[in-house]
């Protein structure tokens, strides 16, 4: 009997040690730090349009103007991982946004705000708490197959956002009910801003947003952070809502070599190359030219076309994305020939000193032909670049990081001359070809690559 005693005890002591244990964190002793003292916009400047940002009885007011493109209240300091809330209030006649992870770069669209942004949208479309990527992708999460999320927005009234951005992950709820849950890398840190849209309608003029209790947790975001019931939208390897509407297709599906041979092989090269957790690489083997797996091309050929490549170079790496390339032209050493976007080490690589044209064989710059802008905003080794060539009529274009490097015309009479003067002068006709392969590089040196994403275009 007292042994049976005892062990009742020892139960009941368990359970409330569990119980005490599982409490909930309390909110309310999270260190919050508040980003608007209810007072003044102290700690915040406004970027893009001139819309009209005060304060009017303890919250933010931005008032729409005429002639004017999307204007931003952002935050003097930027943020990584945090959780934010807030609460406002918009008309019904306008949407909205909320920015998070955001930039204004003097490159970048003559610094034009980009970045995620939560969306506030009272139209009947209901994707309020989605995530749009602003002045960059599009949208990333919508609320298509939310509608509880949908149903939870209040017209004409206040609502609150909460919104977790924690590594990777960007998660929201609008008046408590889980909204978007979405993976994405593309940005680690930015401002917070409150948007004022830009109007078309006279009558729009002097439409308000409203927004208050602003406040932002950074510290011990594991311990206050929230699950969620909803699944993850993940943007590696996959296409965006807007890139499948405009016809964009995966040319690597992020797990299997589909698609791809050896640039001398009938299939995938057996060795020299890796896939890893959604990551194509290059492995090093001494900086040789294809002297390991070899280059990869695409099975399929393309003509005009609009490609996008995310790459991440090592220090001192050499490597390059081909297009136009005929795998046939060259059997012997070396790479497969066709037009060339270098990618280089710039500072350690030997290479980007070289060349028949100064500067010509640097990041972005098209191969021993024509040196890519010298202010090209190249991302720091170890971290991800997106490349993206766009050529449609011989007329081509280098993109790197959303910002326009070089422009040529193919097969024309300069384009010609310069070859003449390059290294290709020995191949007839060199990158003249109607349709030809996409082809990534090895030249020896460990790069990755993701996200490789082709729009074939029919412009002739």
């Amino acid at each position: 009997m007292k042994k049976s005693i005892l062990l009742s005890k020892s139960i009941v002591l368990s359970i409330l040690f569990l119980l005490t244990g599982c409490k909930e964190v309390d909110p309310d002793e999270a260190p919050w730090e508040v980003l608007f003292d209810g007072e003044s916009l102290s700690g915040w400047i406004q970027k893009g349009g001139e819309a009209d940002y005060k304060v009017r009885d303890g919250v933010i007011v931005g008032s729409t103007v005429m002639n004017t493109p999307n204007s931003f209240l952002v935050t003097e300091k930027t943020y990584g991982d945090f959780i934010l809330e807030l609460n406002f209030k918009v008309d019904s006649s306008t949407n909205s946004g909320i920015q998070i992870r955001s930039n204004s770069l003097p490159y970048y669209r003559k610094g034009a705000v980009h970045g995620y942004q939560v969306e506030i949208d009272p139209s009947d479309r209901a994707w309020s708490g989605g995530i749009y990527d602003e002045s960059r992708r599009g949208w990333l999460n919508p609320l298509t197959e939310n509608p509880k999320a949908q149903k939870a927005f209040k017209k004409n009234d206040w609502n609150h956002y909460r919104i977790e951005a924690i590594g990777d992950t960007i998660k929201t709820w609008i008046n408590g009910v889980p909204a978007a849950h979405l993976i994405d890398d593309k940005t680690a840190r930015g401002f917070i801003g409150l948007q004022v849209h830009s109007i078309s309608k006279e009558s729009q003029k002097g439409t308000e947003i409203l927004w208050s209790d602003i406040k932002i947790l950074t510290d011990s975001l594991e311990k206050y952070s929230r699950k969620t019931s909803i699944p993850p939208i993940t943007t590696k390897n996959e296409l965006t809502i807007d890139e499948a509407i405009n016809g964009w297709k995966l040319l690597w599906d992020g797990k299997s070599t589909t698609g791809w041979r050896g640039a001398r092989l009938d299939e995938f090269p057996e060795r020299g190359w890796e896939i890893n957790d959604g990551v194509l690489s290059v492995l090093p083997s001494g900086g040789q030219e294809s002297a390991a797996g070899g280059d990869i091309v695409t099975k399929e050929l393309f003509g005009d076309f609009e490609l996008k490549v995310d790459f991440k170079l090592t220090e001192g790496a050499n490597s390059g994305i081909k297009y136009y390339v005929d795998t046939d032209l060259n059997k012997g050493p070396g790479s497969s020939i066709g037009l060339e976007y270098q990618i280089l080490d710039d500072a350690k690589h030997p290479d980007a000193k070289l060349g028949n044209h100064e500067g010509s064989r640097t990041v972005a710059s098209l191969y021993d032909l024509i040196q890519a802008d010298v202010a090209k905003p190249i991302h720091p080794i170890g971290q991800w670049n997106t490349a993206r060539i766009i050529s449609v009529n011989d007329h081509v274009e280098h993109w790197l990081n959303g910002v326009k490097v070089l422009e040529y015309e193919r097969k024309s009479e300069p384009y010609k001359k310069l070859v003449a003067e390059s290294k290709y002068v020995k191949w007839p006709n060199f990158g003249a070809s109607d349709k030809g392969h996409i082809l990534l590089q090895d030249h020896g040196d460990y790069v990755s690559f993701k996200n490789i994403k082709i729009k074939p275009l029919n412009a002739k």
